[in-house]
């Protein structure tokens, strides 16, 4: 009996002909190739915290749950080499118990190595870049059932392009990060007027190693997140503080503040008034993973762009006023974060300096309105979306705003002509 797959937003439903789930790279590179044999098309799906169809497919849907654990951790090269479907979280644990860290990461643990890097899947940072940026070596099975090793030296122009490889590019079975002795964050969470951020953004980006901020629509009120390494000692958030903060206000009251929002729409901006005032300033240390994730228990849809960062004041400005002047009830706050340049094909940060603005809405609540006026915004100074969440954008727009757009379909046409790994999501993003 066929099963249906869902994504962890309810945005997304498929269901695929078949299901695999590989136990090893072998195992995995001849699912391929039965697939290849019947003429069905082939998608890997993590966590499912994409909220686009990237990993939707009729044909061969494959479940990475058995490809999990670390291969080999080197330290005379400092890399650790996992398995593609390993959870972040579980990743981050072991490297902390062996004394080592990644050097950055998103604020979201529950997805896999690979399905995070495929994606783009970043933090914020003034120097330190995606997870994608940390990749020193990659394995994936491609299209004719080969497996494929691929780093700066071995295979260098596929390297250059399947550390955000969207999945159309093969399967992957393996990563090999950077990582670096486990080191100490200081927290520094802080409410902060919107334009006294706006006003003081580029001294807060260069002030701070990680600096980030949540805007609340309606409101002229944010919250600031600034983490820069510390000498320690080691200071946890309490256990009590922490779980007002990080349960009962971020997730069990906001959870509820949403519900009615949706609701009683007319209620949001005094809602979104009493939101941001709920979190008061604290003061933290803690190992990396501690500092830069937290748990997201309120289930919402979302977009997000990535703008040169010298333009992203504007573009946050011209939110506000189009929030302003629009009907829109915004309960969700509006995250704002960094990344410096890279040198991938497809990140969003690839060859500038870029700020992201993320915008959110309660699942449940209508959403386009509001989203198309942000794409708008953002695709006037030349955004480029991330490309696991809602947009609109296709492949006749990323030719523009990639300019090694070519690059990755030429490579893609190479490893995979008869599209094995397409769907219509990479058909609308890549092109035929």
């Amino acid at each position: 009996m066929k099963s249906t797959w869902r994504n962890w937003a309810g945005t997304v439903a498929s269901t695929p002909q078949r299901e695999a789930r590989p136990a090893s790279a072998d195992e995995l590179a001849d699912a391929v190739r039965r697939a290849a044999e019947d003429g069905l098309r082939v998608k890997t799906v993590g966590s499912g915290h994409s909220f686009t169809a990237i990993a939707a497919t009729d044909g061969l849907l494959i479940r990475p749950d058995l490809l999990t654990g670390i291969r080999r951790i080197d330290r005379s090269e400092m890399t650790v080499t996992v398995e593609s479907g390993t959870p972040l979280k579980r990743l981050n644990a072991a490297l902390a118990r062996e004394g080592l860290s990644l050097t950055n990461m998103g604020d979201i643990m529950e997805q896999t190595v690979a399905g995070a890097t495929s994606t783009g899947t970043h933090g914020t940072g003034r120097d330190s870049a995606s997870i994608a940026a940390q990749i020193k070596g990659l394995e994936l099975v491609t299209a004719d059932g080969s497996l494929l090793t691929c780093s700066e030296k071995e295979n260098p122009e596929v390297f250059a392009a399947a550390r955000i490889g969207l999945g159309a590019l093969g399967v992957v079975t393996a990563i090999t990060f950077a990582v670096e002795p486990v080191f100490l964050l200081t927290a520094r969470e802080e409410p902060m007027p919107l334009n006294r951020v706006l006003a003081d953004f580029d001294a807060l980006h260069a002030e701070n190693e990680h600096f980030e901020f949540y805007w609340f629509p309606h409101t002229g009120n944010c919250n600031t997140k600034r983490n820069n390494r510390s000498a320690g000692p080691a200071a946890p958030a309490g256990a009590v503080r922490g779980w007002i903060d990080d349960e009962l206000l971020s997730n069990g009251a906001f959870q509820v503040a949403c519900s009615v929002g949706r609701l009683f729409p007319a209620a949001v901006p005094a809602i979104a008034r009493v939101s941001s005032r709920a979190l008061s300033a604290r003061t933290y240390t803690d190992i990396p993973y501690k500092v830069f994730t937290s748990p997201r228990r309120v289930r919402f849809v979302e977009m997000e762009y990535a703008v040169p960062r010298e333009a992203v004041v504007d573009v946050l400005r011209e939110v506000r006023a189009m929030v302003d002047r629009s009907p829109l009830r915004i309960s969700f706050p509006v995250e704002v974060r960094t990344a410096p340049a890279d040198d991938i094909t497809l990140s969003t940060a690839s060859g500038r300096e870029s700020a992201y603005v993320a915008v959110h809405m309660y699942r449940g609540t209508p959403y386009r309105s509001y989203f198309t006026a942000v794409e708008r915004i953002m695709t006037a100074h030349a955004g480029r979306p991330h490309w696991g969440k809602i947009h609109t954008r296709d492949a006749a727009c990323f030719a523009e705003v990639y300019p090694r757009f070519g690059e990755f379909t030429a490579l893609r046409d190479r490893l995979d002509p008869d599209r094995m790994f397409q769907n219509p999501y990479l058909r609308r993003v890549l092109g035929d």
